[in-house]
C-alpha cells in the first residue's frame, strides 16, 4: 500500500490472454482464496477461449508498478441465449490492494469494454461469504439476481445483475 504523502500510483489495466502467466498467477490466488472460505476452488466450468476477443470475451491485468495486482473478465453469458449478457467471472485483488479502488476501477473497466462488445446487461455470482464483493457490487449498481449455472441451486450463492444501457 502507499503511504499518504507519496503521490498516487497509476493503476494499469491491461487486456491479456486468460492464460498468460500474469493471469494464471492470479486465478491460481483466487482460486486459493475461495478454497480457503468454501473448501474448494470456484467450480463453475470456464475454457480460456471464452474470454478471447474473437468470442465477445475479455481477460484484465490490473499491474500497480509493473506487478499484477489484479484481475477479471467477462464471457457470454452461457444462459443467455440471447447473447445480450455478459458474465463477469475471475474478479481477484491481491489482499495488500483490497479498499483502493481498484475492483471499482477494473470493474468500471469491464463494463466498458462488454458495452462496446455489444452486450446490454452483466451478470455474475460470488458466495455468501464474501461480504466485501457484495457491497462493491451493490454499489457499483448490480441488484440481486435468481442464480444460475451450477450454483443456482446453493443456498450460499449471490448472483447480481446490472444493466448496462
Amino acid at each position: 500500500m502507499q503511504s499518504s504523502s507519496a503521490p498516487p500510483q497509476t493503476v494499469a489495466l491491461v487486456t491479456v490472454p486468460y492464460q498468460s502467466s500474469d493471469a494464471e498467477l492470479l486465478i491460481a490466488k483466487a482460486n486459493a482464496f475461495n478454497a480457503e472460505l468454501y473448501g474448494h476452488p470456484d467450480q463453475t466450468p470456464v475454457s480460456p477461449d471464452e474470454f478471447d476477443p474473437v468470442r465477445r470475451g475479455t481477460f484484465v491485468v490490473a499491474y500497480l508498478a509493473g506487478s499484477p495486482v489484479a484481475c477479471g473478465g467477462y464471457r457470454n453469458h452461457i444462459d443467455d441465449s440471447t447473447g445480450l449478457t455478459a458474465e463477469v467471472k475471475r474478479m481477484y485483488v491481491e489482499p495488500g490492494f483490497r479498499r483502493s479502488g481498484i475492483a471499482r476501477g477494473l470493474l468500471a473497466e469491464l463494463e466498458s469494454q462488454a458495452r462496446s462488445d455489444g452486450y446490454r446487461a452483466a451478470i455474475l455470482d460470488c458466495g455468501s461469504k464474501q461480504s466485501a464483493a457484495h457491497h462493491l457490487y451493490e454499489s457499483c449498481g448490480y441488484n440481486r439476481t435468481t442464480s444460475f449455472s451450477i450454483y443456482k441451486d446453493s443456498p450460499g450463492n449471490r448472483a447480481y445483475l446490472k444493466s448496462l444501457v
